[in-house]
């Protein structure tokens, strides 16, 4: 069903993982996409490719999302091409394999501007955005370390991944008078690159163990996100769906 169709939806972090997979997903259910990356045009452009293969339009654009003169003009990109923003998935995100013992403060500093502060910069340029035609569908992709706490001591990528849940119920109050939902998923161990460089095989595999249904793909996360932006989140907002396989309930 395309119920996405004539939508147009921007995934930041798109050209691999977890934002591919949300990028594919919200193609096939009829929405053209912005596949934002931050420096692989050759990973972003087999994306649009298959994008364009389901017959939707594919526009990829580099941007440090981190970084407020890159998002004007990413916005000014889609404004221009688009003429608007229905969508805006806020998946750009780095963790690195360190404890509070080894993070310093640029390693602290850096992740929360690559995961957290690309959500406030990129939501409140599609929320001006969105403002203007009084609709529109914010999903932000938290992860199920900022419920219940990084496995190794990834102190600063939890801290972002749990900020991430007060940002979506504060703009979920804000937009709800203007059309705009906003809400949160939550993934769990995902099949991902870059699961695989921070954990390495074996502990990915141990870690999958612990899953009542096993590895999620990046599919599965793509498929929470197209129900919210559709039909079935018209009246879901500042919630957080957690896509994790049973392996923590709350």
């Amino acid at each position: 069903m395309n119920e996405l169709t004539g939508q147009t939806a921007l995934v930041t972090g798109a050209s691999r993982g977890v934002g591919r997979g949300v990028a594919l997903v919200l193609a096939e259910k009829g929405a053209d996409v912005v596949v934002n990356h931050l420096s692989s045009e050759a990973e972003a452009e087999p994306v649009c490719e298959a994008i364009r293969d389901m017959g939707r339009r594919a526009l990829p654009v580099r941007a440090d999302v981190s970084r407020e003169e890159d998002v004007a003009r990413l916005f000014e990109t889609i404004r221009a091409e688009f003429n608007g923003l229905d969508i805006l998935v806020n998946n750009a995100g780095t963790t690195q394999a360190k404890d509070i013992f080894e993070i310093s403060l640029d390693d602290w500093d850096y992740v929360l501007r690559t995961n957290l502060t690309s959500v406030f910069l990129c939501s409140k340029y599609a929320m001006e955005m969105m403002k203007e035609q009084q609709a529109g569908r914010i999903v932000n992709i938290s992860s199920i370390v900022g419920e219940r706490g990084a496995l190794y001591g990834h102190v600063h990528y939890a801290a972002t991944k749990s900020g991430m849940f007060g940002v979506t119920k504060t703009l979920a109050q804000t937009g709800a008078p203007l059309g705009i939902t906003v809400n949160c998923v939550a993934p769990g161990i995902i099949d991902t690159e870059l699961l695989r460089n921070t954990h390495g095989a074996e502990d990915v595999e141990k870690l999958a163990s612990q899953v009542p249904l096993g590895l999620g793909t990046p599919r599965d996360v793509g498929l929470s996100v197209a129900f919210l932006c559709g039909e079935g989140g018209r009246y879901i907002n500042g919630t957080t769906i957690d896509v994790n396989g049973g392996w923590y309930l709350r």
